[in-house]
């Protein structure tokens, strides 16, 4: 009788396997790390198989990284490569508000700003997470449970697949809050959605829908979230149907208005949010990826990254020192105004900085603080 595969693993393995993990405690606050059982795609388990979920567990500040954050993430990429008996990488967010809003802006303002020669060295951790999930030697997916902004949407983009669900918002923040793109958005937007687009999302800082994300071909799949009276529903507040807008233009994931959209904020108002089409969906993606050759797969997804790790590997060292820089001015005021100002006024008064720069004014401690917005007496 001809033995089977794992008779013959059984019989043939070494006495002790050689770890090649960096480090075997995943513990760092903010994050946490799962290995959870592989199914094929339809849905039956696969004994001795995972997944490896790292989950950005900071829900309370939008699952922002903090620096302790980073190097767990770092180090569960390694892990997650090094993992013999793990499929494919699951990278998403705790709760259903957001994967990932970018950086801590709480730190940014509190200790990074006004320090460049710290902040630089934060982004050089920043740097190697993004070049951890581009070098994995697994398929990285992100599952999208809510917002992706940022720094966030940089590290959902380095992933080689995206599936949201469908309530998600995807964009930059940057310019209106004293950074700019250049943390792998400015690196990835012009190859996955073209220049125009990349232009529009990297300068104006307009949140997309998924429904908008998936047109453009940002994301593999997306999935409806909200029940209403038990049933799923597409998110009410955009179009999403395959319809012409007043000048012509598709309009399949922008934003509804007028009467349209005060009927949609009651829909979504009584509905209840559901991530288990998104886990589903999530999972048949990973038992596809599992019925390959596990080394063929690896070197396509080699060849595949490249020309995201080549933009990426020409620009990170400058960008890096670059924003280390900007946060004696623009960084500095930018983070602390979103820290410090009261909430729907955390974007300083732009003409105001523009009027005072146009006239020659450095930037010195009082035209900082008289940046920041405050609460109105």
């Amino acid at each position: 009788m001809t033995e089977t595969p794992s008779a013959i693993a059984a019989r043939t393995k070494p006495e002790t396997l050689v770890s090649h993990t960096l480090v075997e405690d995943m513990s760092f606050p903010g994050l946490r790390v799962e290995k959870r059982p592989a199914r094929l795609p339809d849905g039956r388990l696969v004994e001795g198989l995972y997944n490896f979920w790292i989950i950005l567990d900071n829900p309370d500040e939008l699952n922002s990284y903090t620096t302790e954050m980073v190097k767990g993430v770092i180090l569960a990429f390694r892990a997650a490569s090094a993992a013999r008996d793990v499929v494919a990488v699951v990278f998403t967010g705790s709760g259903d508000r957001a994967f990932c809003t970018g950086g801590n802006t709480r730190e940014y303002a509190e200790y990074y700003a006004g320090n460049p020669q710290e902040y630089r060295q934060y982004m050089r951790l920043f740097n190697d997470m993004v070049s951890a999930i581009l070098g994995c030697d697994k398929p990285v997916i992100c599952r999208v449970n809510g917002m992706r902004i940022a720094g966030g949407q940089e590290i959902g983009m380095a992933c080689d697949f995206s599936i949201a669900q469908d309530l998600a918002r995807f964009g930059q923040a940057g310019p209106k809050h004293g950074s700019a793109a250049i943390g792998g958005a400015t690196d990835f937007l012009p190859l996955m959605v073209g220049m125009e687009r990349a232009l529009e999302s990297g300068t104006l800082c307009e949140h997309w829908s998924a429904h908008k994300a998936y047109r453009v071909g940002m994301l593999h799949d997306i999935v409806p979230a909200l029940k209403v009276d038990g049933a799923f529903v597409p998110n009410p507040l955009v179009i999403t149907d395959r319809v012409l807008d007043e000048w012509g233009r598709f309009a399949l994931g922008e934003p509804k208005s007028g009467d349209a959209l005060e009927d949609a904020k009651r829909t979504l108002a009584r509905g209840t949010i559901d991530l288990s089409l998104l886990d589903e969906k999530v999972e048949a993606l990973c038992g596809k990826l599992m019925l390959t050759f596990p080394e063929c797969l690896t070197k396509s997804l080699e060849e595949l990254r490249k020309p995201k790790i080549e933009a990426w590997n020409r620009n990170k060292e400058d960008s890096r020192a670059w924003l280390a820089l900007n946060m004696l001015a623009e960084g500095r005021t930018g983070f602390r105004a979103f820290n410090e100002g009261p909430r729907g006024r955390r974007e300083i008064d732009f003409v105001a900085l523009r009027r005072a720069l146009a006239q020659g004014a450095p930037w010195t401690e009082d035209l900082v603080e008289s940046l920041i917005p405050r609460a109105r007496a």
